[in-house]
């Protein structure tokens, strides 16, 4: 794809953020380093942004007016959460630049119209059906076996999600959901899981990350890291597929690409994320670019930073059963295991589910990067390792 010449919008600037959330902290972090100064919409006051920003507006996501007085200081606005009103994206573009366009969040945010827009452009999915009623969902599973129903907007973590593996689970799961359209997907047979990270400028410039092997607990991300210790061929085909979805939407801004790899070999598409991702936080200590950094530098059309790994590098989610136990976080003891540092995102009310912070780890490769980070989550809050397997896994290379 050609690229056009630049119209940076330099340091000095304001940039806005819609949505206030860890993301939008983190992202201001990098931007105020490079000299940015930063406001922030978000429907919580004391959002984990607001700290960062010299000012907070507190609306709703689907606040024209509210979006309108942002967009009116702001040189550029961006977003850390896809569920944003399609007219608060509208208003914003009228009045400044906003990346990335209406269009591409527009496909992103409902699930149905994601996985529509992938199987039209020929990206390869599992088997999905968009059901309309309890019975769609028995068919889709007497069709597919086990599968899995979502809804259609929201539902990150794990949650607004319903297993199924008999069709007689199926007015349950309407009803669990809201009974409203829902996605049901066919529940495939994953080998491990991989996300990459495409940044795009408004010049067209890209560069793409190198995959990032991950591993959930009931639907949350639990660790992830970098290299993700498969092959070179799986490596060059995640890659690439995620480049042409991320050319394909004209997406200006980063697009995450969560995949699957099954048992037979075939990557599939899982879910698409229009901005920084929870998968790429190691991004921050082993990439020669964070994923933050990159976000600024792609939506004010500088050039994009070099993605490569300098050092593996994995972090291990802090939930709020963390703080929910007996005994408080042994931050102390956590922080005694060399090379992990602790992230924490400033959020008030901590809650099981909750994701609250971070810890991250560098080491000689991939496997010792995450047997660190994992340690250090043994030795921060022993009363909660039964939540999620934190036993050291063999990271034995994918040769497939």
């Amino acid at each position: 794809m050609s690229v056009t010449p630049r119209t940076p919008i330099l340091p000095g600037a304001t940039i806005g953020f819609l949505g206030g959330g860890q993301l939008g902290r983190m992202t201001a972090l990098a931007a105020r380093s490079m000299g940015y100064d930063i406001q922030v919409l978000d429907p919580e006051a004391a959002c984990a942004t607001g700290p960062v920003a010299s000012r907070t507006i507190t609306a709703r996501f689907d606040d024209v007016h509210a979006a309108v007085e942002l967009a009116s200081q702001c040189d550029v606005v961006t977003l850390e959460i896809e569920q944003i009103h399609p007219d608060v994206l509208d208003a914003v573009a009228a009045r400044t630049t906003l990346h990335p366009g209406r269009a591409p969040v527009y496909i992103i945010q409902d699930r149905i119209r994601q996985k529509q827009w992938l199987s039209a452009q020929g990206f390869p999915l599992g088997a999905f059906v968009a059901a309309q009623s309890a019975h769609d969902i028995a068919e889709a599973v007497r069709q597919h076996g086990a599968c899995i129903a979502k809804s259609t907007h929201g539902g990150y973590d794990g949650r607004g999600q319903v297993r199924l593996s008999e069709p007689d689970q199926a007015a349950d799961a309407w009803s669990a959901l809201g009974e409203r359209e829902c996605l049901v997907e066919q529940r495939v047979q994953i080998a491990y899981e991989i996300s990459v990270l495409v940044a795009r400028s408004a010049s067209g410039q890209t560069v793409v990350y190198p995959p990032s092997r991950n591993h959930h607990t009931s639907g949350i991300l639990t660790w992830a890291v970098v290299p993700a210790v498969i092959s070179d061929s799986m490596t060059q085909r995640a890659q690439t597929l995620a480049r042409d979805i991320a050319e394909r939407l004209g997406i200006v801004g980063l697009l995450a690409v969560e995949c699957f790899v099954t048992r037979d070999d075939q990557l599939l598409v899982n879910e698409l994320a229009p901005r920084p991702h929870n998968t790429y936080h190691h991004s921050e200590r082993g990439l020669a670019t964070s994923q933050f950094e990159q976000l600024v530098r792609a939506i004010c059309d500088l050039p994009l930073g070099d993605p490569q790994v300098y050092a593996p590098s994995a972090i291990v989610n802090l939930l709020g059963d963390v703080w929910l136990q007996d005994t408080p976080p042994q931050i102390e003891h956590a922080l005694d295991v060399e090379g992990v540092r602790l992230h924490l995102y400033g959020k008030a009310g901590a809650r099981a589910g909750r994701k609250m912070g971070h810890l991250s780890a560098i080491g000689t490769d991939a496997q010792d990067a995450l047997g660190r980070v994992l340690e250090s989550y043994r030795r921060l809050s022993p009363g909660t390792t039964g939540s999620f397997d934190v036993h050291e896994p063999v990271l034995a290379h994918i040769t497939s």
